[in-house]
């Protein structure tokens, strides 16, 4: 693939095209959002190929963790788009009646979406969705990463979208993107990825002000506590942490048990992978691969860095690498100082929340939490002690799916939030207005102010 900056000249257009207007009213948005429904539909078959191509997807786990999510957002968006659009009537104070306030969503301009690989094509899409739903124009960057997947997106959005409108730029992404943003003023960027590349593309950004939405990763725990639901706790966790081989942003990172209940956990989480994906995960038509070579062998450096308990096959010629389970990991281990982005699960007994909490407070503001415990009182404990960018009681990665949900981190796990509504407001800009009649114009707001305080007390309050 070739990698080169795009002319600045292609989106000097993009800017042109957002500045005649063609993209503010509701009838054009609400087209665009129909006319990408019908192409995802349309192109379902190549999709599933490129997605199994780049990661071993089945159609039903591309169904399950792009297609369908992209289709729900869009469907989503799409019923509720005039409502969100339509000004939002605010209520004013004694000081401004009788005058009346009004929010207004305005478009950004012209907006860039940089995708991460592991899924390429939801975290690309959902994203677009909204700066559509919001009237820009969008430049979309996919990862480079997932080459099949990169390919058939840019022939959907060439198929569906004028290139003054949404272009999709291809290539290497660490050459591209500082070329392109040093060039080019966007009006606001929209990364998934990794928190170092997420750092880089702040600071590019900030020299311009430009604003940011950074989902970024880190390491989130699951904790299981004593009165658990075991068997379901080890369902939910076996899914969260090996669909797509791990290789997901909010994945369970590690597991902090109970230690009286740590032996029962590991061999009922051991039985619910067998059963998931077989004695042999690589026959498996719903486990996937891991994206590349060097990923791979990161991910094989980690199994001897405690107890292999479960797992740990591997076969680098095709990517293949078995759920793992390890046990008596130290914590000075780079499994636990690292985002571990793959199907290695660290399992840590504890005795006392404080251990649990001095073990997450080493890598702090996760992207997600997970709790498992029948108690609400332990709930409550736990989800007001750790602070992270979302999650779930006893579940794993779902709440991602949640339209009502803002997705997005905190501190070192990210900036800004999308989905839903969410989505809308990150590409508008909410802009409040007051109108004031001229029929009301007492004297007591204008000099000479002396002696008037008393009245502005009153109405300044």
């Amino acid at each position: 693939m070739m990698t080169a900056t795009p002319d600045t000249t292609d989106l000097l257009s993009m800017r042109l095209f957002f500045e005649t207007g063609a993209t503010r009213s509701y009838a054009f948005r609400k087209q665009q959002l129909e006319l990408l429904r019908q192409a995802i539909v349309k192109y379902d078959v190549e999709i599933n190929k490129a997605l199994y191509a780049d990661l071993k997807k089945s159609p039903e786990e591309t169904f399950s963790t792009e297609t369908g999510l992209i289709l729900s957002e869009l469907n989503n968006t799409l019923k509720k788009l005039h409502r969100w659009m339509k000004p939002q009537r605010l209520k004013n104070n004694l000081v401004n009646f009788p005058s009346s306030a009004k929010l207004y969503h305005d478009p950004l301009g012209v907006v860039l979406i940089i995708a991460p690989w592991n899924y390429p094509l939801q975290l690309l899409l959902i994203p677009l969705v909204g700066a559509i739903a919001g009237g820009n124009c969008v430049v979309l960057k996919p990862s480079e990463l997932a080459p099949a997947t990169a390919a058939i997106t840019e022939k959907i959005i060439k198929d569906v979208f004028p290139e003054q409108y949404v272009k999709v730029i291809q290539g290497d992404g660490a050459a591209i993107i500082p070329g392109m943003m040093q060039q080019f003023r966007f009006d606001h960027v929209f990364y998934t990825g990794s928190i170092p590349v997420g750092k880089i593309i702040y600071q590019l950004a900030a020299k311009d002000l430009v604003p940011v939405t950074l989902e970024l990763g880190g390491k989130s725990p699951a904790i299981v506590e004593r009165d658990a639901d075991i068997k379901a706790a080890a369902r939910r966790i076996a899914l969260g942490k090996f669909i797509n081989a791990g290789q997901t942003c909010i994945a369970p990172d590690y597991l902090l048990v109970r230690d009286d209940i740590a032996e029962q956990f590991i061999a009922t989480l051991k039985e619910t992978i067998t059963r998931f994906w077989g004695k042999n995960a690589k026959e498996s038509s719903d486990y996937g691969k891991i994206i590349n070579e060097r990923n791979f062998d990161r991910l094989s450096s980690y199994l001897n860095e405690g107890k292999l308990v479960m797992g740990g096959e591997t076969d680098r010629s095709s990517l293949f690498m078995a759920p793992a389970i390890l046990t008596d990991v130290a914590l000075e281990a780079p499994v636990m100082e690292e985002e571990i982005f793959g199907p290695v699960l660290p399992v840590l007994p504890f005795k006392t929340k404080e251990d649990a909490m001095a073990i997450i407070k080493k890598n702090e503001n996760p992207l997600a939490c997970y709790v498992f415990t029948s108690s609400a009182k332990k709930e409550k404990e736990w989800m007001e002690s750790i602070a992270f960018g979302g999650g779930c009681i006893n579940n794993t990665a779902w709440h991602f799916a949640n339209h009502s949900f803002p997705f997005g981190g905190i501190g070192n796990s990210g900036i800004g939030a999308y989905h839903g509504r969410h989505s809308f407001n990150t590409f508008t800009h909410a802009k409040p207005v007051m109108k004031t009649p001229t029929w009301f114009d007492p004297d007591i707001k204008y000099p000479p102010l002396k002696g008037k305080m008393k009245w502005l007390k009153l109405f300044i309050r």
